[in-house]
């Protein structure tokens, strides 16, 4: 209760207009990075990142060049060659620069201040923990592991460390999603009735650990269907009360030997709010789309890096098309610097959260029965 209470005054402190029913899980409106701002000239935060594949790459590194408040200040890889590429690219010294083996030396060096984990899943929560142990502060990339157990001792360790761990929900920071939670929880277009949240691509390199199930945990609904259950979760500013769900065909025997192909899931929420939600390896989809008494809201791309678009029954909405990856960062490391702590709807026991509600479709897929949640 006390916990509620605390996120319910942050949430009002902030000036969110929301109902106290959608406090729990009710997202901050925090300032997108525009286009041109003031020189920032405060404390910037370092921040390592461990595995150096292609969304650290691509994604995180990118975005950390386009932050005021912290910045690339290390990195964490088993190949020297991405090292001294990187080294060079962004002026790392070679001080900062650990492999998997001296990881934990990182408590050493006060460059760092959060260590951002971006591995395969199965190994989410042995550098979470390492870095836990070794007093830096952590970001996760979802889903948080591929259990619950892990994500339970990933908390415990963070907290016997006193250290800050986060998830990298990044679309609680991007303005289109943010836009959608606020009228859906603000009742704009009335009482929700109806969610359809689907994500799925075609996958390529039938090698990689994405299809490995001992890494992945599973197919894409830990890859790409986290981002729908979420969706369910920050719209409705609640938590499902059940799930029946249900496996699709397979139709590349050796492609999906380990993991789903696709599986379709349906959420009983509170106030007879129904949620259904599809993801897939095969088929190339993207789109949330909620229904109210009076109205509509739909996004498509909904979840990708963007430009997300959207449009409502009044019409389409004209918002900033911002990076993801900075904007995230941005305000995260904001936060916590005000406050010296991460926003708490990125929090582990969000990620925990998640991790059971993806257990229960799994379940539920697997014996046909309705499970549970509450």
């Amino acid at each position: 209760m006390a916990e509620n209470l605390s996120r319910r005054s942050f949430i009002q402190n902030l000036g969110v207009g929301i109902g106290t029913t959608a406090a729990a899980f009710a997202i901050p409106s925090i300032v997108s990075i525009p286009e041109s701002k003031p020189k920032y000239e405060g404390r910037k935060l370092g921040i390592a990142l461990v595995g150096l594949g292609s969304y650290a790459k691509n994604q995180l590194a990118v975005g950390l060049e386009k932050t005021t408040n912290c910045y690339l200040a290390g990195i964490v890889t088993g190949t020297p060659a991405k090292a001294e590429e990187w080294m060079k690219k962004y002026n790392i010294p070679k001080k900062n620069v650990y492999n998997y083996q001296n990881f934990d030396q990182i408590a050493d060096n006060k460059d760092i201040d959060i260590v951002y984990v971006v591995l395969p899943n199965s190994m989410h929560p042995e550098f979470v923990i390492r870095a836990a142990k070794a007093g830096k502060h952590v970001m996760c990339e979802k889903p948080m592991a591929n259990s619950v157990e892990e994500c339970q001792e990933m908390i415990k360790a963070c907290k016997d460390a006193g250290v800050q761990l986060g998830v990298g929900y990044r679309m609680h920071f991007e303005p289109f999603t943010k836009e959608v939670i606020r009228m859906s929880q603000e009742k704009v277009f009335g009482d929700l009735r109806f969610i359809q949240s689907n994500f799925g691509f075609r996958i390529g390199d039938p090698t990689q650990w994405r299809l490995k199930k001992a890494m992945a945990g599973g197919g894409p609904l830990m890859d790409v269907g986290i981002y729908c259950v979420q969706a369910a979760r920050y719209v409705t500013g609640k938590e499902p009360l059940a799930v029946t769900a249900q496996f699709g065909p397979i139709t590349d025997q050796e492609r999906f030997k380990d993991v789903e192909e696709s599986v379709s899931w349906q959420f009983d929420f509170p106030d007879a709010v129904t949620v259904n939600g599809f993801t897939s390896y095969k088929t190339n989809i993207e789109q949330l789309f909620i229904t109210a008494d009076k109205g509509f809201m739909h996004l498509s791309p909904a979840y990708s890096y963007g430009p997300i678009k959207g449009r409502t029954s009044q019409g389409d909405l004209h918002l900033p098309v911002v990076h993801h990856q900075a904007n995230m960062l941005e305000a995260i490391c904001k936060e916590f610097l005000e406050t010296k702590q991460f926003p708490p709807h990125i929090s582990g026991e969000e990620g925990l959260k998640d991790a059971r509600i993806l257990s229960a479709i799994y379940e539920a897929a697997g014996n046909g029965k309705k499970i549970k949640l509450v």
